[in-house]
């Protein structure tokens, strides 16, 4: 095998090792860093050797149960530093992920400035940020992480001094002794309102910043103005589903935090322009809309009488901070010396300031004419608004159907609706809403459920009043199964105003289906050809030029397997398209990804650029979700390219004539069917077959299932119901269980059986070549594989108490990997694992020591703690050694 990449391969880890080696020795004592430092080069001297563990002694049996505590904190803050270290060697474009490398390759292949620009007048491109939990290290350590890689970039540019006066490799070193000393985990579960300002800050700190300067960016690499086309979108404090600690007032909170938020931004931002904006009339004419702002300002000072951008800066200062106070309800951080009218609408402040700007334009006054931190401002306004994020609501389709049966009722309307066939709920749902008559009443008594669906769209309207249309667009229902799902939205929406009936009937926010399970994405061209079929709905969908369609990763990887789960959301989207061509309406896809491959994980670019010919049409939502948004929003830089990845794949995918033939379709379409239908019997069989029940036990048993659920990382129960069905699990936790447990199980099963019974290798090896689909399915698959270890896995299969439940089900499972692994190689053409992407193999391979030594402790730990130790220590080291995993691993759920 290959040589073990080394800490000397990268500079960076080699210095924040050092320091860290430092901190543990002046703050855990000479002996825990010797331990410490001895099995960390053991493991990495029997890895090198072996590229397994083996039997070699690491001495983990010489720790007491405190250094266990203490070496399990120090590998994972060192894993934390190595990751900090790549992601600033990393913060670079993947190959083509540009505008600009975009744009050429665009032109090269004919397609010009003209067809772009057409393209990103009607386009959307939104990462929508979610509370689901997977990020397990709190904010406090992720701050800490990201002082130290702003103190680093310090260093790489030859300063010495930080500006507050501190030697920067000494203030390194203090970040670095703070983590130490900082508590890994979270003693109260997260609550909602503690998810909403984990995601401002994000939206606040990275997102209002990096924006307006790609957009800044774009204008120059498209050499005119570009529309405001990436907007970000968020689900916490809306996303109701499954979380019964997202109310009304937890919805009121997130958007009033948000807008409060941006407002200050705004706030700042103004003051700034009024310092920076010194024009005098003495030495530059102003035009007549900057002196009528500067008139109406109210600001009379003498020392501004000659500064009319200044004056005029005021006044719209002054409007801002009664906008702070109407929208927030609290006063402006800087209150101001001059009063004013609170602004409408976003759209009015930002026409007082494009007036200032085309002041500064008039009579060409050069580099004042274009950009700078006033077009930056102007660019946030349109992207931002008063909302700061597009907040969705969320909720399954079986309580909406409990709500509106009970409203019916109640309202003498229909005494039992939930017992009519879906023609009959379409009629009369669709009868209900061409009246304009309201169903409820207060002076009705209502269930607990029905009263919380209510006060949330009474929420909605509200919050549509305060803070504009843009708050609040989307209500996402899971699990839709029928098109009463999404009449059930309006009929709720209609009662406070969001949907008003009439010859042309109105719907202020969009009802979207969520498709989650293999038979949802089956049956989801049929629902939408009946929804777009019905004459209110094309009506609406026609005025707003697209309606949405939200595919689920996560709950069809569970359902039906990896390469199934894939197959399944392409052939869904495929198929979606002529049904919505057919009805003249523009197609907007939702991709519900995560972060592990299991969840739709792996680069977005790839991921756009492998998207269905056809299907993207420039406007495409993603989720982000856990870890995946600090790794990818974390810092400015990071973001920026993150984001310029996901628009360049877009204008590729939306632009881009297809890369296959209608032979090579169809031939490798037919492939894949067999593929996934074969990979679809093997995965069920072993997850849901005959032995269900005993795979059930067999799971709970080997994974940390239920010692994750000792995780604080969010506000949202694990499962949806008290039973052990896997059925019932959620995604999150059946994922990360197998990463933990080093098998990755939910990201590679049933796929090396299929490949194994594929005849014609040639094939495979030719998709694997030409189709990016294909390509990108088995890429993400690799690091999967790269990722687990059998040796390890069967460890943890050893705390299974029965041998015959363990040796059939882990034997089925090792022989699947096997087949898995060499039917990748051989599609691939590759010796190895990861041969031809050196860099992504160099950073696993680099983790591979470091994490074997935690596997083998958190088995330890959790055998003495299902034998019954109740030492509150063996708790809490399992829960750090689950920590230390996702960290090292870089993937939980």
């Amino acid at each position: 095998m290959a040589d073990l990449p080394t800490i000397a391969n990268n500079p960076d880890i080699r210095f924040l090792g050092k320091l860290l080696g430092d901190v543990i020795r002046a703050y855990g004592g000479d002996t825990l860093f010797e331990r410490t430092e001895y099995i960390r080069a053991a493991s990495v001297d029997r890895y090198r050797a072996n590229g397994t563990t083996g039997e070699t002694d690491l001495g983990l049996d010489r720790l007491d149960i405190d250094e266990t505590l203490d070496f399990v904190r120090g590998f994972m803050l060192f894993s934390m530093l190595a990751n900090l270290a790549e992601d600033r060697q990393g913060i670079t474009a993947e190959e083509g992920a540009t505008v600009d490398a975009a744009l050429k390759r665009l032109e090269a292949e004919g397609i010009g400035h003209d067809a772009v620009m057409k393209l990103l007048d009607h386009a959307l491109i939104a990462p929508v940020l979610t509370a689901h939990p997977t990020e397990v290290r709190r904010k406090s350590m992720i701050d800490h992480r990201n002082r130290i890689a702003a103190l680093m970039a310090m260093k790489d540019g030859g300063i010495d001094e930080t500006p507050e006066g501190d030697k920067v490799e000494e203030a390194i070193l203090r970040q670095i002794a703070l983590l130490w000393q900082t508590r890994v985990l979270r003693r109260e579960r997260l609550y909602v309102t503690d998810e909403v300002e984990i995601a401002l800050s994000y939206l606040r700190d990275v997102f209002l910043p990096a924006l307006p300067a790609l957009y800044q960016r774009w204008d120059r690499a498209l050499g005119s103005r570009t529309p405001s086309f990436l907007r970000p979108g968020s689900w916490i404090g809306g996303d109701r589903d499954g979380n019964p600690f997202v109310t009304a007032e937890s919805l009121r909170a997130a958007l009033g935090k948000a807008s409060e938020a941006v407002l200050g931004h705004y706030l700042d931002a103004v003051h700034a322009l009024g310092a920076e904006l010194s024009i005098s009339t003495d030495l530059a004419p102003a035009d007549a809309g900057v002196e009528r702002l500067a008139e109406a300002s109210g600001d009379t000072a003498a020392s501004r009488s000659d500064e009319p951008y200044r004056r005029a800066l005021s006044g719209i200062y002054a409007r801002l901070v009664a906008t702070h106070i109407k929208l927030t309800g609290k006063p402006a951080p800087r209150p101001g010396l001059l009063t004013g009218q609170a602004y409408p609408d976003p759209q009015s402040f930002r026409a007082d300031l494009v007036a200032i700007a085309h002041g500064l334009a008039a009579e060409d006054k050069g580099p004042l004419a274009t950009g700078g931190a006033l077009g930056r401002l102007i660019r946030a306004v349109e992207t931002f608004g008063f909302h700061l994020a597009t907040l969705d609501l969320r909720q399954n389709s079986a309580v909406h159907e409990r709500v509106v049966a009970e409203l019916l009722k109640v309202a003498g309307v229909e005494p039992d609706y939930l017992a009519l066939d879906e023609a009959s709920r379409v009629a009369l749902l669709r009868a209900e809403l061409s009246n304009a008559r309201p169903l409820t009443s207060s002076f009705a008594d209502y269930s607990e459920e029905t009263a919380g669906e209510l006060d949330i769209v009474r929420a909605a309207a509200e919050a549509h009043a305060r803070y504009g249309a843009g708050c609040i667009t989307n209500y996402i229902v899971s699990m839709a199964q029928s098109v009463s799902d999404l009449l059930e939205i309006n009929l709720l929406l209609k009662e406070v105003g969001l949907y008003r009936a009439g010859e042309t009937p109105s719907a202020a926010i969009m009802a979207v289906p969520l498709f989650e399970t293999i038979g949802d994405l089956e049956a989801a061209p049929g629902i939408m050809t009946e929804w777009l079929a019905l004459p209110e709905t094309a009506a609406i969908a026609g005025k707003r030029g697209h309606q949405e369609v939200m595919i689920g990763y996560s709950d069809s990887n569970k359902d039906g397997g990896y390469l199934t789960s894939t197959w399944s959301l392409s052939v869904a989207s495929t198929a979606l398209k002529p049904v919505f061509e057919r009805a003249g309406i523009g197609m907007q896809l939702f991709h519900g990804r995560g972060g592990a491959v299991g969840r739709g994980g792996g680069s977005s670019f790839a991921a756009i650029r492998a998207q269905p010919f056809g299907t993207v049409q420039g406007r495409i939502r993603i989720t982000e979700q856990g870890e995946v948004i600090a790794g990818k929003y974390g810092t400015r830089e990071s973001a920026m390219v993150n984001l310029e990845a996901m628009a360049s794949a877009t204008l590729l995918a939306s632009l881009e004539p297809d890369q296959l033939s209608a032979a090579d379709t169809k031939r490798f379409g037919a492939a894949m069917d067999e593929l996934s239908g074969a990979a679809f019997r093997a995965y069920r069989d072993l997850v849901y077959g005959d032995e269900a029940p005993g795979f059930r036990i067999f799971f709970r048993q080997m994974t940390p299932i239920a010692e994750i659920s000792g995780l604080k990382i969010g506000s949202r129960p694990a499962s949806r119901t008290k039973s052990d069905r896997i059925e019932d699990l959620r995604a999150i936790p059946w994922v990360f269980s197998w990463a933990q447990a080093r098998t990755m199980l939910p990201g590679w099963y049933g796929v090396g059986q299929a490949l194994a019974g594929f005849e014609d290798k040639g094939l495979l090896r030719e998709m694997a070549e030409c189709w990016p689909f294909f390509a990108a399915s088995l890429a993400n698959m690799e690091q999967v594989i790269a990722k687990s270890d059998m040796s390890i896995a069967a460890r943890y299969a050893a705390l299974v108490e029965d041998d015959t439940l363990r040796d059939t089900t882990f034997g089925r499972i090792r022989a699947g990997w096997d087949q898995a692994h060499d039917g990748l190689l051989d599609a691939t053409g590759q010796t190895r694992l990861l041969e031809k992407h050196p860099a992504l193999d160099a950073s696993i391979r680099l983790r591979l020591p470091y994490i074997e030594p935690l596997n083998l402790l958190q088995i330890e730990l959790i055998k003495r703690r299902r034998a019954g130790d109740a030492d509150e220590r063996i708790g809490e080291g399992i829960l750090l050694s689950i920590n230390a995993i996702a960290t090292a691993l870089r993937n939980s759920g």
